[in-house]
């Protein structure tokens, strides 16, 4: 279930926040005035929304250091483009 919070609560109730974004293992979503502030959520689980990115970024630094070869963002956003409208 979705956690919004306001933003007070941050200060106010620190030990509930943490315990529910520890054991829910869903972020909690803060308010300030009425409009969203900031998203809260435990290490697991911003690990596990990085770990991939982490990973390819590892990936392209090893592909570009065998290569001499380098695409320029047109290429690159075309390419995915292309990818896209399939």
């Amino acid at each position: 279930m979705t956690q919004i919070r306001p933003v007070s609560d941050l200060r106010n109730k620190y030990s509930e926040i943490e315990n529910l974004v520890t054991t829910s293992e869903a972020p909690v979503f803060l308010t300030k005035n009425g409009y969203g502030s900031m998203v809260l959520m435990s290490l697991q689980m911003y690990d596990s929304l990085t770990n991939n990115i982490e990973h390819y970024l590892d990936e392209a630094d090893r592909q570009a250091a065998e290569t001499d070869k380098r695409y320029s963002h047109e290429e690159v956003f075309n390419s995915l483009r292309g990818k896209i409208k399939r």
